[in-house]
């Protein structure tokens, strides 16, 4: 829990700085290539509006923008209706022939007035004079290019490096803001731990006093109908003490706790859940039910086959107990993809929508009473189910309604 709690800490502020980031840069990159367009727009304008008298010279002081950006050199072009060159102006440039030729080409043939070749590296508007005389405006763009190309390249590595930098730092201090809520989930674990060992010796010997007080000939019967409501009692405390040290195992195998708490070997999952499905045919009997399984077979994982047991019996058992008199409860094993997935289905009184989202809490019960009913249990039962999946690296998760009824999904 704790190190899916780690994981989202660090998803949620890389996505929200990365974000901010990026747009950052991104506004940035994008003024930058306005600026150069609008730079670009006003030497072809100062280039047609000066026409071929212009004479601009390396060196020379020229006029700066209301953007603050200095005016690029132009070439002005004379040419006919025909795409003739007529006169060019002496500016302290030159252009490829076939370049020129391809701009007035464009410009008389095509009709494109205005345009940019980024091949080329050439940007060019034309207006008519007269006579069937024009000027076409020619500014080489190459500079402008180069340069909006070396930001983007340059945005993108700022982009890489800051969320690199971002990922060490957030790791680092993710640790050190969860390390007062790991303390507490330790303590709380090993407490329950730790506690639930403590009562297992007192229980014994309280149910074991219970047992030698039944049969003992000096004890009343009204005095033995009360020894054997404590022993009942302690059993049943017994159960919970089992319970409870199952889910401090659970939850420490799930925080990559001690090694031990939980086994990995190779399992036979099919057999778990033959075995499963076998026994509690008469339990689904007795309670007015029939139990139908569908298990593949092969199917094998990487866990605890102890655990793994008690998994599907849980699951079992719930469906038995809540499934409507006359109805089937469904027993599926399957693979899909390459996630084994036990799926366990009943026919009986949906879960509460208002209860789904609560039904893997630990003491949870949609009775808001909270008693304990006839067939035993603290509402311990699926909240050991998802520690147990949890512990196996996989995911549980329920859907109920009226028509389709309960089902009950484990992927690991």
């Amino acid at each position: 829990m704790l190190r899916r709690l780690r994981r989202k800490f660090i998803v949620i502020v890389m996505v929200l700085v990365g974000t901010v980031l990026a747009a950052v840069l991104c506004t940035t990159y994008l003024s930058t290539v306005r600026a150069h367009e609008r730079m670009i727009e006003s030497a072809l304008a100062h280039s047609l509006g000066n026409g071929l008298d212009v004479r601009p010279v390396m060196g020379e002081r020229r006029p700066i923008d209301d953007d603050g950006m200095g005016q690029m050199l132009g070439l002005l072009v004379e040419t006919d209706g025909e795409g003739v060159v007529l006169e060019v102006s002496d500016a302290p440039v030159v252009i490829d022939p076939s370049a020129l030729n391809g701009v007035i080409s464009k410009v008389m043939a095509d009709g494109e007035l205005s345009g940019r070749d980024r091949n080329l590296h050439l940007a060019w508007e034309a207006s008519y004079v007269d006579d069937g005389v024009w000027h076409v405006a020619i500014v080489d763009t190459a500079s402008s290019d180069a340069v909006i190309r070396q930001q983007a390249v340059r945005s993108v590595q700022i982009v890489c490096l800051a969320l690199l930098a971002l990922f060490a730092i957030t790791w680092w201090l993710s640790g050190w803001a969860l390390r007062p809520v790991e303390e507490a989930w330790e303590q709380q674990r090993r407490f329950v731990a730790d506690a639930s060992h403590e009562l297992k010796t007192p229980l014994s010997v309280i149910i074991a006093n219970s047992q030698i007080l039944e049969g003992h000939e000096g004890v009343s019967e009204d005095a033995r109908r009360w020894v054997a409501n404590t022993s009942e009692e302690a059993e049943h405390m017994k159960a919970l003490v089992g319970d409870l040290l199952q889910l401090a195992r659970a939850d420490e195998s799930s925080a990559g706790g001690a090694v031990g708490a939980m086994r990995h070997e190779d399992v036979d999952l099919t057999e778990i859940v033959e075995s499963a499905a076998l026994e509690f045919d008469a339990v689904a009997f007795e309670r007015g039910c029939m139990l139908e399984a569908n298990v593949a077979e092969g199917i094998r994982v990487n866990g605890d086959p102890e655990w793994l047991e008690r998994l599907t019996r849980i699951l079992i058992d719930n469906a038995c107990k809540y499934g409507a008199e006359g109805t089937s409860v469904t027993v599926t094993l399957a693979r899909e993809g390459s996630h084994p997935t036990l799926c366990v289905h009943n026919l009986g009184n949906p879960i509460d929508p208002e209860d789904l989202p609560h039904v893997f809490e630990r003491f949870y019960r949609s009775d808001k009473a909270r008693a304990r009913e006839a067939e035993g249990g603290f509402g311990l039962g699926l909240a050991i189910a998802k520690g147990i999946a949890d512990a196996h690296g996989g995911t549980i998760s329920v859907t109920s309604d009226e028509t389709a009824g309960t089902t009950f999904r484990v992927t690991l």
